[in-house]
């Protein structure tokens, strides 16, 4: 096998590998990013305190900012992430 061959091979596998790695970030079952909060006062907390026991819960999506959390819930079925080929069941709200 020539240089230029391994090169075009290497490269092939690097291509197929990042793609790989971009369906698996996108995928339909990936984990929403989630954040240990206060329930009550939206403020955002150690992950220690989302352990068992804890004083915090969980909370999925959003975005956090000056250390309060807002755009998500603390359900997380209620935070649709999607993703590549997914068809999305998102949850109706009435």
């Amino acid at each position: 096998m020539s240089a230029r061959q391994r090169r075009l091979r290497s490269s092939t596998v690097v291509l197929g590998g990042m793609g790989v790695l971009a369906l698996t970030i996108t995928s339909c079952g990936s984990d929403p990013d989630k954040r240990c909060a206060d329930r009550t006062t939206k403020q955002t907390l150690p992950s220690s305190d989302c352990k068992s026991g804890g004083k915090g819960s969980y909370y999925y999506g959003g975005s956090s900012n000056k250390g309060t959390v807002d755009g998500g819930s603390f359900d997380k079925s209620a935070v649709d992430r999607g993703g590549f080929g997914c068809s999305g069941s998102g949850s109706g709200g009435g």
